[in-house]
C-alpha cells in the first residue's frame, strides 16, 4: 500500500521547511505534527467522474503550494470524495511527489453512506449492507441515517482506510453527533459517545488513527439550553474516564466564517466554572479547532463594501472571508473546497501573507454570553 504509515512530527516540519514562499504564520501545530492554516474540503460537487477528476487535480495542486491536511468523510459523494482522493494520493505518492509522513489525511464516520451513487431502493440498501451483516441493530440507528455503534464505526474506519487507501488516518472525527440528541435523551447519547470513545481510542492502540474528535454543524454553536448543544469540557471529561489524562480526543470541527461567528464570538461554553467561546474552551482544554464552512459554500465570496474595508489589501472577497477565518486566534486550519487550479492558486496565495492581527479580527465582532 503506498500509504503506509501516518504523518509525523518529522515529516510534517519537513513539508514545512520545503514550502520556503510561505509565511511564517501559515503552518500551525496539532499536537506534535505540523498543518497548514488552510486545508482541502471535500464536501460538495456532483457525485461523478468529473468531480473526482477535479478533486485529484485540485489536490495536486494544493500539496504543491502548502496545503498538506486533507478534510473528506466516508458519506461525501457517496464514498466517491474519498474514492478520489485516496488514488490521486497513491499516484502521486508513487511518484515521490509528496511523502505520506508529511499529509494529514482527515475522515469522518456516523452517517450511513452510499455506495458511489443513490441506490434505486435506499432502504433495502441499508438493510442489505448494514443491518443484515449485523454492524448495527434497527435501534441503533437515528433518523434512518445515523448510527454511533462501535461495531458500525469500525466498519466504517475499514472501508474509509480502503477508500483513501491508507493503512493510518490522523484523525477520525465522528461525524455530527448532535444529531443523536434530536432522537435520544442526553444519558443514551453520553452512554453512546462513551462507547464511541472506547473505540476510538482501542483504534489508536491498533494504530488505525492517531486522534480522533467530533466534526459538528450546530452542536458547539448553539446556546447550552438547546436540545442539540454540546459541552466541550464534558466530552472532555468523558474522553479521560476512557483514555486518561493521556487520551487522543484532540481536535474538534465546526462551521465559523463572517456569517457564522459563534466559535469566536458566543461564550457558550463553560470550563472550570468559567464561561469561554469555544475557541478559548478548546486552547484551555488542550484541543485544536479546525473549521469548515470557511466560505459558506461560496456565499461569502461577495461581501459588503464596510466588511472588505475591515480587510484591506487583498484581490477578492472571496480571499478576504479566508483571511479572516485562519487569523482568528484559535483556529488551526479553515477547510475550503477547491475543485479548480485556479482557485486553488487564488486561496493559497494567503500562505504567502501573514495573518491579521488580534486586533483586526475583534474589529469585525462582539463578544456575546449565553442567555
Amino acid at each position: 500500500m503506498a500509504g503506509s504509515g501516518f504523518a509525523t512530527e518529522t515529516g510534517t516540519q519537513r513539508y514545512r521547511a520545503r514550502q520556503a514562499a510561505c509565511h511564517p504564520t501559515h503552518f500551525r501545530q496539532l499536537q506534535d505534527l505540523w498543518a497548514s492554516s488552510i486545508g482541502l474540503g471535500t464536501y460538495l460537487g456532483d457525485a461523478d467522474e468529473a468531480t473526482d477528476a477535479l478533486y485529484a487535480e485540485a489536490l495536486e495542486a494544493v500539496l504543491a503550494l502548502g496545503d498538506n491536511l486533507i478534510d473528506t468523510a466516508i458519506n461525501y459523494r457517496h464514498q466517491r470524495s474519498e474514492r478520489a482522493i485516496g488514488a490521486a494520493l497513491e499516484r502521486l505518492m508513487q511518484r515521490k511527489a509528496v511523502a505520506r509522513e508529511e499529509i494529514l489525511v482527515c475522515t469522518k464516520g456516523g452517517y450511513i453512506p452510499f455506495d458511489g451513487a443513490v441506490p434505486a431502493d435506499p432502504g433495502r440498501y441499508i438493510i442489505d449492507a448494514f443491518l443484515r451483516p449485523g454492524f448495527f441493530q434497527y435501534d441503533d440507528l437515528v433518523d434512518g441515517c445515523h448510527c454511533l455503534r462501535p461495531s458500525y464505526l469500525e466498519h466504517q474506519l475499514t472501508t474509509s482506510l480502503q477508500n483513501l487507501r491508507v493503512e493510518t488516518v490522523d484523525v477520525y472525527y465522528v461525524h455530527n453527533p448532535e444529531h443523536q440528541l434530536d432522537h435520544v435523551s442526553r444519558d443514551v447519547f453520553l452512554g453512546r459517545m462513551d462507547a464511541a470513545f472506547r473505540f476510538l481510542e482501542a483504534q489508536v492502540r491498533a494504530g488505525r488513527i492517531r486522534w480522533y474528535g467530533t466534526a459538528t454543524w450546530n452542536g458547539y454553536r448553539v446556546n447550552p439550553k438547546d436540545p442539540g448543544y454540546l459541552s466541550l469540557e464534558e466530552l472532555v471529561q468523558l474522553a479521560r474516564r476512557v483514555g486518561g489524562e493521556s487520551h487522543h480526543f484532540r481536535v474538534v470541527q465546526l462551521p465559523f466564517n463572517l456569517a457564522m461567528p459563534e466559535a469566536y464570538a458566543f461564550e457558550n461554553q463553560m470550563v472550570a466554572g468559567e464561561t469561554m467561546s469555544l475557541l478559548e474552551a478548546a486552547a484551555r482544554l488542550n484541543l485544536s479547532v479546525v473549521v469548515s464552512a470557511s466560505l459558506m459554500q461560496s456565499q461569502l465570496t461577495r461581501l459588503p463594501e464596510a466588511v472588505g474595508k475591515l480587510i484591506p489589501g487583498l484581490r477578492s472577497d472571496g480571499q478576504r472571508a479566508i483571511q479572516f477565518v485562519r487569523s482568528t486566534p484559535g483556529v488551526l486550519t479553515a477547510l475550503v473546497g477547491m475543485k479548480r487550479r485556479a482557485h486553488v492558486e487564488e486561496n493559497l496565495a494567503l500562505t504567502r501573507l501573514p495573518t491579521l492581527p488580534p486586533e483586526q479580527v475583534a474589529q469585525l465582532f462582539a463578544r456575546t454570553g449565553s442567555r
